[in-house]
């Protein structure tokens, strides 16, 4: 709904009715949620954190409570039957870490007795946690004479916080797995059923036999349920824009997709509502909580970072995540870090997901998270960053020598000796691709299919860099610049009008540094 008045903004509120009353701005979700409700009976949703989905549950909640003031003025309002109410049962798994089964146990049953508590209901005999969670379901079914709902919120958060961790985070599972094995023998007392979280365990591990359990991730219908779009940052919060650079905006922070190229994409609301409060860019979202385990995780399978924004995966892929099976692309692609760029069918049945930076906040961020990875830890990455901006501003290409020459030099020798990733091929190339991606400039990766070489391309200040890095070990020492050249990268530069530099550079393992620095400069055509 677009208003005049500036409304407060809703930051960290995940209740619904909060948010209505409280004279917040509020995105209206119900033409999604309408479409959810009608269709099927069991849900299953996976989006990164802080995206949304706790106010999802709160809405369906205040809805399936028959909570019509709430929804004055907003889609559902008048397309609703306020006289059917359900019985709701919340459970949640978002706040604190548990640490083993005991731990977990105890957790669910105060949750359940809770719930009991706010539905008028008692449990009459001793039981264990699935007896206990199956009479609440049938309780509360018998009690309101409508059947209930269902909603669970970070289903999969107690695994997540012992991923590292592979015999504990099987014992969680397994709890869960006992908690969650009710829903389906519950089916006659059931309305609707929505699980959401930030992975997608198979259902093998943790839903066996919902078969029904409809995933509903990457089904374009239901792209939006969380995030903001453009059109809603345009109308819902145009009062805020006035100040603020909205390209800019788009650029830091839109370019999350779920499904094929034409679904609408979005922006996390953390993230926008944290710039209109601050009135400056900063990579909110991405410092709430990185989570840990990513990195270790990157850091073990050496991951080659110029191919970040290029990763191409099957939908199972993407799909399938258990605690001894996570693929690198499923576990970026679930937290948040890539997204979905194009899905080409070659085959029937066969979908293939390329996958890359949903935009600047996310590929800056992580590119500089993963500095310390390579061996340039954090004080000194910063000295270095800025040398880098300053020799751009300048234009001043031998100055990028000395800088880069700079850089790696400063890779210290107790790394190479205690680090595993140093072994690897694509360590210098990497360095290389995340130490200008880490400032959060315009960049383009044109081929990153060889571990020791990347062609990459940086928009800066008017001017455009093409750099082709290789390791002499891997390919013939000599010409970086003629590869450039013979590639003819610069031709869709030419009609820019923007000076070239083009940009040959050869590193050495054996001598851990840059032993060729080839600069050749065009200008290019402005076309008229």
């Amino acid at each position: 709904m677009a208003t005049d008045a500036r409304l407060r903004l809703p930051i960290g509120i995940q209740t619904f009715s909060e948010i209505r009353e409280g004279g917040y701005y509020y995105v209206d979700k119900t033409p999604v949620i309408k479409r959810l409700v009608h269709q099927n009976k069991f849900y299953f949703l996976s989006r990164p954190r802080r995206f949304g989905k706790s106010l999802l549950l709160d809405t369906l909640r205040c809805l399936f409570e028959g909570r019509q003031a709430l929804f004055e003025g907003l889609y559902i309002h008048d397309r609703w039957d306020w006289q059917q109410t359900h019985p709701v049962i919340r459970l949640s798994f978002g706040s604190g870490v548990m640490r083993n089964r005991e731990e977990l146990d105890v957790r669910i049953r105060e949750q359940l007795r809770t719930q009991r508590e706010r539905l008028g209901l008692t449990l009459d005999h001793e039981t264990d946690i699935a007896g206990e969670f199956e009479t609440l379901i049938r309780q509360a079914h018998r009690a309101a004479g409508q059947r209930a709902v269902v909603l669970i919120d970070e289903y999969d958060k107690p695994i997540l916080d012992n991923i590292l961790e592979p015999e504990r985070a099987r014992e969680l599972r397994e709890g869960l797995k006992n908690l969650y094995s009710v829903i389906k023998d519950a089916d006659p007392h059931l309305h609707l059923v929505l699980i959401t979280g930030v992975s997608k365990f198979s259902k093998v591990s943790l839903f066996s036999g919902l078969n029904n359990l409809r995933d509903i991730t990457l089904l374009p219908e239901y792209s939006t349920i969380c995030g903001y779009t453009d059109a809603d940052i345009d109308t819902v919060f145009a009062p805020e824009l006035p100040g603020l650079d909205r390209d800019a905006i788009r650029a830091w922070y839109n370019g999350y997709r779920w499904g094929g190229t034409e679904v609408t994409s979005v922006y996390n609301p953390f993230d926008v509502l944290l710039l209109l409060q601050n009135r400056e860019f900063g990579p909110y979202w991405f410092e709430s909580a990185t989570p840990t385990f990513l990195v270790d995780i990157l850091k073990q399978r050496g991951v080659f970072t110029p191919q970040l924004d290029r990763l191409q995966a099957k939908a199972q892929l993407l799909g399938r995540f258990d605690v001894d099976d996570i693929t690198t692309e499923g576990l970026l692609f679930q937290t948040g870090y890539v997204t979905i760029k194009d899905v080409q069918e070659p085959m029937l049945g066969y979908r293939l997901y390329t996958l890359g930076f949903p935009n600047l906040e996310v590929e800056s961020s992580l590119n500089d998270l993963l500095l310390p990875v390579f061996g340039i830890g954090h004080s000194e990455a910063q000295t270095h960053q800025l040398s880098l901006m300053d020799t751009l501003q300048r234009h001043d290409l031998a100055g990028l020598e000395t800088h880069l020459k700079a850089l790696y030099a400063g890779l210290p020798h107790d790394w190479y000796r205690n680090n595993p990733i140093a072994q690897y091929e694509g360590h210098y190339a990497s360095v290389f691709y995340s130490h200008f991606a880490a400032l959060g400039l315009a960049i383009t990766v044109e081929d990153a299919s060889h571990h020791g070489r990347v062609d990459m391309t940086v928009d800066f200040g008017g001017h455009l860099y093409l750099f082709e890095f290789k390791v002499v070990e891997q390919l013939p020492e000599g010409k970086a610049l003629d590869q450039i050249k013979a590639r003819d990268y610069a031709d869709k530069y030419r009609a820019s009008g923007k000076p070239i530099h083009l940009i040959g550079v050869e590193f050495s393992r054996q001598q851990r540094q840059i032993v060729a620095f080839e600069v050749e400069t065009i200008q290019g055509n402005a076309s008229h």
